[in-house]
Parts: C-alpha cells; sequence; structure tokens
C-alpha cells in the first residue's frame, strides 16, 4: 500500500510540474510575441475596412496577416481596443480620439493619420444652405466630438458666430454667440442613423460624417449641400494601446496605408469624398 501511495504521489508532483511548465511555455509563448506577425484592426465598413482590405495583400508581403474586425458605432472599437482583442483600430478623428481618452481613461496613442472624410449637410428640401429658413431644423450626432467641426463649417459659410476665444475643435452648440437663421440644433441621433433621417425627409438639413454617407449609397460630393475643404484637421488615425504605436508590425501598417498605392487606391475609390494624407 505503502509503495502504491508513494507512486502515486510521484505520479501527481510529476502532472504538476508538466502543467506548469506547460502553462509557463504558453505564457512565454506570449510575452514573446508569438503572434507577432498577425494584426487585428477594428474598423467601420467604409471606408476604413476598404481601404483595409485593399493593404492586405502589401502587409502580406511584409509578412503579416492583416485580419480586419467591423464595426457599426463608434464607441465598441475603442473599448475592445481597450480590452485586448484588437491591436489597433481605424475609425476615428483625433478629436473625437482624445475626447475618448479623457471620458474613458483609455491609454492610446495616435500612430498615424491616413485620410479625412469631409463631413457634409444634406437636404431633401433644399438646395443650398442660403434657402433655409427662419428656425430651420437641423439634425446633427450625437458624439459631442463632432459638434465644434460642424459648427466651425457652419460659422465658415456664415450661418453663425461662436464666442470669441473658443476652440473650434471643443465648440459646442452653447458656444453659438450669432444664430442668424434662428437655426434650431436636434442631436440626439447616433451617427449612423443620420442618413435614414436624412432618407426619411427628417429635419431641414442633415450632417453626416462621409463614412456613414458612402456606406448608405450617397456621393458626399454630389449629394451635400456643402461640404468640409480638403483643410479639415479631422484626420482619420490608426489608434493604438500606449506602447504599441513603435512595433514593427504597427510601423509596417502605417507604411502600408501611406503608400502611394494606397494613397491612389483612396483617390480614385472615393473621387475627393476621402482624401488621403501621406504624414
Amino acid at each position: 500500500m505503502k509503495k502504491w501511495l508513494a507512486a502515486l504521489l510521484t505520479a501527481s508532483v510529476v502532472l504538476a510540474l508538466a502543467a506548469c511548465g506547460g502553462s509557463d511555455e504558453k505564457e512565454k509563448g506570449k510575452s514573446e510575441g508569438g503572434n507577432d506577425k498577425e494584426l487585428v484592426v477594428g474598423a467601420s465598413n467604409v471606408p476604413h475596412a476598404a481601404i483595409l482590405k485593399e493593404a492586405q495583400p502589401l502587409m502580406k508581403e511584409k509578412g503579416y496577416d492583416l485580419k480586419i474586425e467591423t464595426f457599426q458605432d463608434y464607441i465598441l472599437p475603442n473599448k475592445a481596443l481597450d480590452e485586448g482583442s484588437l491591436d489597433a483600430n481605424y475609425y476615428q478623428h483625433i478629436p473625437f480620439l482624445e475626447n475618448q481618452k479623457k471620458e474613458h481613461g483609455y491609454k492610446f496613442e495616435n500612430a498615424g493619420g491616413i485620410h479625412i472624410e469631409p463631413i457634409g449637410v444634406y437636404s431633401k428640401k433644399y438646395k443650398s444652405l442660403d434657402e433655409l429658413p427662419k428656425g430651420a431644423k437641423i439634425l446633427l450626432s450625437s458624439s459631442v466630438a463632432d459638434h465644434g467641426r460642424v459648427l466651425t463649417l457652419l460659422e465658415k459659410e456664415g450661418l453663425i458666430k461662436l464666442k470669441d476665444g473658443v476652440k473650434k475643435e471643443e465648440a459646442t452648440i452653447e458656444d453659438i454667440a450669432e444664430n442668424k437663421k434662428d437655426l434650431a440644433f436636434d442631436y440626439n441621433f447616433e451617427p449612423s442613423f443620420l442618413p435614414q433621417a436624412y432618407n426619411n425627409g427628417e429635419g431641414d438639413a442633415v450632417v453626416i460624417n462621409s463614412n456613414f454617407a458612402i456606406d448608405n449609397g450617397l456621393d458626399p460630393m454630389k449629394d451635400s449641400i456643402v461640404i468640409e475643404d480638403k483643410e479639415s484637421p479631422y484626420v482619420n488615425v490608426v489608434a493604438v494601446r500606449s506602447g504599441d504605436e513603435s512595433s514593427d508590425k504597427i510601423k509596417a501598417l502605417i507604411e502600408v496605408l501611406r503608400s502611394k498605392e494606397i494613397q491612389d487606391f483612396i483617390k480614385k475609390e472615393w473621387n475627393g469624398a476621402v482624401v488621403p494624407v501621406s504624414e
């Protein structure tokens, strides 16, 4: 009996050590970057996922397997990045990223700007901003990070004037000092629902980000009654967790997305509705 117990204890110790060893090897493999050749990037459907899909063969040439996870909203891609299920995301402009970091405490970095999506004003009822009547209802995104962008565009077009000293990218509806047409702003819409509101004829004008406009069959250059110019500071960037911006695979991704091949693809595919940047 004693011999049997001794043998059983010995076997248990060996199995325990083997299990620990296996676990250590597994963790060691993780720490040494067992998936360093795989890159998982979260993106909105258009144009981000389409651009990434075009970049996949170029990343393959560099030895990386680029996988794309698509999202339909503005919140989940950052949550997924923070939780570690993504290596990076590509869908947001800089003011939105900074706002998300401030609001949620995310430790993210901007790994590099790739393109600009000019925001546009659309209307089923009027052909220009000048035609908007007194008290016209303007539908906006519920994303406060976009409000400064919209208000800056309306100010440039002469419809409103913002308070002196207000940072344009941080402006809110409360920062309007003059409102010549007494425009009424409704900002209770999820960004992805705005094209549907436009198609339903809601409001007098609807402000839509180009990615959602394109994804819903609209041509920002033809269908909008006014659109941001190409000098917009709202560059869409690749965001990563702090420290990952210097990793080889992230550097490779930025290099590919800024390559002539991808820039030419963006220009040809969207004809000015999406504008590539090289730095």
